[in-house]
């Protein structure tokens, strides 16, 4: 599911939304994880359960890292080191198996899919742990709000990456309000004409002149063609920032800024 699709638009988000606000305020944690478990799993449902144990295995370790970082400082690293190693291992295993395997002569894993929104996920994951490890932000002794954090929908699959430490105060306390709510109304329609009218016009023209042969040897054709696609990234991407912090907004959060002039860069 993607968010310029219609189904997201005008049946996730407008269910998503209602439950939301109809649901008392301490229980909104756990609606946002469910509805975010939801959203990940609808495209390839048995990668929820890898998405969980590399979940359940940082927050476990997670108390290891807080009991012996300020008693021993060894054992604390060592049980930094399993929980990356564990979340790494997924990742690692699904984008570099067949890679390795067909160069080393080994049986490759027939229709081995990269899961989507993997790397998003591993890195916030890893992000507080080694946080964590280094006393810049407190255990998550709470799973439901640990998790949440993980899953929270409007950045899982296109990010931007959240660091735990910039949105732990938001997943204890958040305030909701229509001016918050309208401006992330905002935001997103912003990211999704970027998207749709400018990012995907420019794949559009990109993907044409690649098929004519008129442009495909020629200088011109070929600065035409690089040129469309860079703009085709960057409103894609820029666009996807966009919406997912228009929707942080639409419940309450206030997401990092994380798109800051990348070419330039």
């Amino acid at each position: 599911m993607v968010f310029s699709s219609l189904i997201f638009i005008f049946a996730y988000l407008t269910l998503t939304l209602t439950l939301y606000y109809l649901t008392p305020r301490r229980f909104r944690n756990f609606v946002l994880f469910v509805v975010s478990l939801l959203f990940y799993g609808w495209g390839e449902p048995k990668y929820i359960i890898l998405m969980i144990v590399s979940i359940v295995s940082a927050f476990v370790f997670g108390f290891f890292i807080e009991k012996y970082r300020l008693v021993s400082k060894k054992l604390a690293r060592i049980f930094l080191i399993i929980s990356l190693l564990i979340n790494l291992s997924f990742l690692l295993f699904f984008k570099y198996y067949n890679f390795f395997a067909e160069n080393m002569g080994f049986s490759t894993i027939k229709d081995l899919v990269l899961p989507v929104g993997i790397s998003f996920y591993t890195f916030q994951i890893m992000s507080y742990s080694i946080d964590l490890y280094r006393g810049n932000v407190p255990l998550a002794s709470n799973f439901i709000s640990f998790g949440t954090y993980v899953t929270l929908f409007p950045q899982l699959i296109a990010g931007p990456i959240v660091m735990y430490r910039d949105v732990y105060d938001q997943m204890q306390i958040r305030r909701e309000s229509i001016a918050k709510f309208a401006s992330g109304v905002n935001r997103f329609v912003t990211g999704l004409g970027k998207k749709i009218i400018l990012g995907d016009s420019a794949a559009a023209l990109a993907a044409t002149l690649e098929t004519m042969e008129s442009f495909g040897p020629t200088v011109l054709g070929t600065w035409t063609i690089m040129i469309a696609y860079t703009f085709h990234i960057y409103f894609d991407f820029s666009g996807y920032s966009d919406m997912a912090i228009g929707l942080g907004r639409m419940l309450g959060f206030e997401f990092v800024e994380n798109f800051n002039y990348p070419y330039i860069a």
